[in-house]
């Protein structure tokens, strides 16, 4: 009961922070939020797969791309498409695609998970290493899709002129919810399922557990929020292109996941924190600088060598990245429980 009571005014807690930043922050801090609450949530659905189930997946990429393309479709009215797709028209399919804020989101995750379902009949008949390259060359062709199929997505110019409609009460209410999804799934049957598999696939094999239906859960349960990721991402941006879902997007999404924890959903929404807003809290680094009365000069590109640094002291410390494969109410119990048994 007192677990229950805790857990419903943490999340009212949340939601009211949620609307005081959305009501009183400035825009430059409220893009740097609406940046962190999309890489929240698709930090913590790519933690599923990778951490929580151990399937060394490399597809983020991928599925954000198909959901920020299918989002971006829905939103933009058939008059703006007509003028904007410059090499060929678009397609009757694409002319005719049009929904509101939520339905076009929703459906970007739905379409992501479709092809997740779809995708997982191959890609779980292998493992480890080769199960990464499997999802590595799924992310190269849903560019290349995007790139050569010009008639429904506009080819290498992308999609401008989407709506903007993702603001921080969405983008922030949507990563709580995620967050709030996955701690659910971690702690329930399926979670202790995905972790079996992730321990000891062979041994979960033979205490009954249907490997293939766990992996595909996971699977297409992570797609769906990625998907989600991807719309928010693109009404967000209000522009896409396919060189923005390179190779380098899941790269990103891996260090979160890594710095945090592999199955921490609490260390992922914290590394989230402390990665995307480095990049922005270390950007005087490459502007001139006034030490001892001294310029330093401009140094481009210099945020992200002590980015590096502090990433790789931090692993060197931390192999296992802040919280391991705990959640932060584990570790609270876990002192709490020290200190009443002294």
């Amino acid at each position: 009961m007192k677990g229950t009571v805790f857990k419903t005014i943490a999340i009212l807690s949340t939601l009211l922070f949620i609307y005081l930043c959305d009501r009183f922050l400035d825009s430059y801090t409220l893009s740097i939020m609406n940046n962190i609450g999309i890489f929240a949530i698709l930090a913590l659905s790519y933690n599923l797969i990778n951490g929580v189930t151990g399937q060394f997946s490399l597809e983020p990429n991928g599925f954000v791309a198909i959901g920020a393309y299918v989002t971006a479709l829905f939103l933009i009215p058939a008059d703006i498409k007509s003028d904007m797709f410059a090499l060929v028209d678009p397609a009757e399919t694409v002319l005719a695609m049009h929904a509101p804020f939520l339905p076009a989101i929703v459906a970007g995750g739905i379409a992501s998970m479709f092809i997740a379902l779809l995708l997982s009949f191959p890609v779980f008949r292998v493992r480890g290493d080769y199960l990464a390259i499997v999802t590595l060359g799924f992310g190269f062709i849903i560019r290349i899709f995007a790139i050569n199929n010009p008639a429904y997505t506009n080819g290498a110019m992308g999609l401008n002129d989407i709506p903007d409609n993702a603001d921080f009460l969405w983008i922030g209410s949507i990563a709580l919810i995620t967050f709030v999804v996955m701690l659910h799934i971690v702690y329930s049957r399926y979670g202790r399922a995905m972790k079996a598999v992730r321990d000891d696939e062979d041994a979960a094999i033979a205490m009954g557990i249907d490997t293939f239906k766990i992996k595909t859960t996971a699977f297409a349960t992570s797609a769906f929020f990625e998907g989600l990721g991807g719309g928010l991402l693109a009404s967000f941006l209000t522009t896409i292109s396919p060189d923005q879902f390179t190779f380098m997007l899941t790269f990103q999404l891996l260090i979160i996941i890594v710095l945090g924890g592999l199955g921490s959903m609490s260390g992922t929404l914290l590394s989230t924190v402390l990665v995307m807003g480095s990049m922005e809290w270390l950007r005087f680094l490459d502007d001139d600088m006034v030490i001892f009365a001294m310029h330093t000069g401009a140094h481009p590109g210099m945020r992200m060598v002590v980015f590096s640094i502090l990433l790789i002291v931090m692993m060197l410390f931390a192999r296992r990245g802040l919280f391991g494969d705990r959640e932060i109410m584990d570790i609270i119990g876990e002192k709490l429980g020290k200190r009443s048994g002294r």
